[in-house]
């Protein structure tokens, strides 16, 4: 009888990330997929991207409705509560083997919460890493110690799981979700972005990606965007190009102040979401992604762009050289900006590595969903160092 592996997206960032684990899966001889699509993939507020999943070739065997009409905290923490009764009950219906989830979402720890109730194992993907500027962080580290098996990104990663108490044995560092990903896609070209977007690059572009610091005080984000926004106001000559920040605490009152932005400066352009083709399409054609998204650490240095990475929300994870950290003022911001495209830091992109490592992180994956052994998995001795 084939093993039922039960992947669990709640966003098109995070499908974008397991797609082609789930094609290995889906694949396999061994394996049977089973799919649990919830969070933003079903909300119109940011594109209702389940129909992607469906169109990628995948059957979604659960949609799970959990996001409240607000993203106060209030309304994040009720989130959760309804996101647990309802993987509950999908677990009872679907009863796999084990889940698979990446990363660490308030949805996905919901799943993680259920699960670990109901007796089922947990395959964790992107676990050890470190965002000290979010609430992410202590959702990441409580999901490794309701895991069995881990799937880490780097060897510095992996030592931090072990250091939460984790058997070595059950800690595979495998490299970046992103970075495999990349070894798939064939990218859009340049004039394929730019009628696909109704845009023109120009000489000069930015991506930029920025979200809720959810562990500051309750107005930190809006200022902090506010100083990056009058920043932004100093590049007239390049072309500025926002995605909508994640479904975080304040992320309406972020994503209203780049609205304003953007309909009083012409040569900037908001996209709900991109989707991670044209995302990593569009990554290819800028000079730098800008903001405090963890894509500008774990994707961008393989593309050979800088990054102007904002204030402490990704604090502590491991960072390529193309990573310029600054302060979140708008002083601050245009200096690191007008850095990155500098002819010095232009030509010393060339030599820039990426310490995520290389692709092949799904295959590793799904070989160690065939082969490990699931009896008495349940089951954790803590290890001590």
């Amino acid at each position: 009888m084939k093993r039922k592996i039960c992947v669990i997206t709640g966003t098109r960032a995070e499908f974008g990330l397991t797609r082609w684990l789930m094609d290995e899966i889906k694949k396999s001889s061994d394996l049977s997929l089973q799919l649990i699509v919830t969070g933003t993939h079903l909300s119109p507020e940011y594109g209702n991207t389940a129909w992607e999943i469906e169109k990628a070739g995948f059957k979604i065997d659960r949609k799970l409705d959990m996001l409240m009409s607000s993203n106060t905290a209030i309304g994040i923490t009720k989130s959760i509560g309804m996101g647990i009764i309802g993987f509950a009950d999908a677990f009872e219906n679907l009863k796999p083997d084990i889940i698979v989830i990446l990363g660490d979402r308030y949805e996905i720890f919901s799943a993680a919460t259920s699960a670990m109730i109901s007796g089922i194992p947990i395959a964790h993907i992107h676990g050890g890493e470190v965002s000290e500027g979010a609430f992410d962080e202590a959702i990441r580290h409580s999901i490794s110690k309701m895991s069995h098996l881990h799937f880490v990104a780097a060897e510095e990663y992996r030592k931090r799981v072990i250091q939460l108490g984790e058997s070595p044995d059950t800690v595979f560092n495998v490299g970046g979700m992103g970075i495999d990903a990349l070894s798939h896609i064939k990218l859009l070209s340049r004039t394929e972005m730019e009628n696909d977007l109704g845009l023109r690059f120009g000489t000069k572009s930015l991506l930029v990606t920025f979200h809720p610091i959810t562990l500051d005080t309750v107005n930190s984000s809006k200022l902090q965007m506010i100083e990056l926004l009058n920043a932004l106001k100093s590049f007239k000559d390049t072309t500025i190009i926002f995605t909508a920040p994640n479904a975080d605490t304040g992320s309406s009152e972020l994503l209203k102040l780049v609205q304003t932005f953007v309909n009083s400066n012409e040569n900037s352009y908001l996209y709900t979401s991109l989707g991670q083709l044209r995302y990593f399409s569009c990554m290819k054609q800028v000079n730098a992604l800008v903001g405090n998204s963890s894509s500008g650490l774990l994707e961008a240095p393989s593309f050979k762009i800088g990054t102007v990475n904002i204030g402490d929300r990704q604090h502590g994870r491991l960072k390529a050289k193309s990573v310029i950290d600054t302060a979140p003022d708008t002083h601050s911001i245009i200096s690191a900006i007008k850095y990155v495209f500098s002819e010095k830091f232009q030509k010393g992109l060339n030599f820039v590595e990426n310490p995520y490592g290389e692709p092949g992180a799904s295959k590793m994956i799904k070989e160690k969903l065939e082969s490990v052994s699931l009896d008495k998995i349940l089951k954790k001795k803590f290890h001590d160092l």
